[in-house]
């Protein structure tokens, strides 16, 4: 068997008081801790805290797409009605293959907990050989969002030629065809 690859995962917090010092970041550790108990292949983040903003999250998305080459970039905020939340406006000049499932199963999954989860506009898609996925903003909700699509990120990660993940499954169990 040929050696693991590090997967290059991005973490980027969309928020206007985070990236101004004037609120205390959450959502990206909360990210990272899920990542960390989850992943059991060696991986590195890539971790930014950018303001909200069409310009702001479009030029940091496509940067860690095709400049940095990451695998996965997992996105936390920006999907909700405010004027200010452009993440999917941002995604779609981004993405090359939405993947609408993702955001249907995130909000399914969320409405279990909270009936605002309607409210939120999370999606993933794909850019070359990274997959996007766009999270929410409240630390409670990535959890229960990443739970919910974690189990098909390794394989779609195969698919599009990004690296491999394994994943711890205590933590959650990775589906890939027989063969794959």
């Amino acid at each position: 068997m040929a050696p693991q690859s590090t997967a290059r995962i991005g973490i980027v917090t969309i928020s206007d008081r985070a990236s101004s010092g004037t609120y205390e970041d959450k959502s990206g550790p909360a990210i990272e801790a899920w990542l960390t108990r989850a992943i059991a292949s060696p991986w590195q983040a890539d971790y930014r805290v950018i303001p909200d903003g069409m310009e702001s999250v479009r030029d940091t998305l496509l940067a860690m797409c095709d400049i940095g080459k990451l695998d996965l970039i997992c996105t936390t905020g920006g999907t909700g009605p405010s004027p200010r939340d452009l993440t999917p406006e941002a995604m779609a000049q981004v993405i090359e293959k939405p993947l609408a499932g993702f955001g249907e199963l995130m909000r399914r999954k969320s409405l279990e907990e909270v009936p605002t989860a309607i409210l939120s506009r999370q999606e993933a898609g794909v850019r070359g050989t990274t997959l996007i996925v766009n999270l929410p903003g409240k630390p409670a909700s990535i959890g229960v969002c990443l739970s919910a699509v974690f189990p098909a990120i390794p394989y779609c990660l195969d698919l599009i030629g990004a690296a491999r993940i394994e994943t711890d499954p205590a933590v959650v169990q990775a589906f890939r065809p027989k063969g794959a």
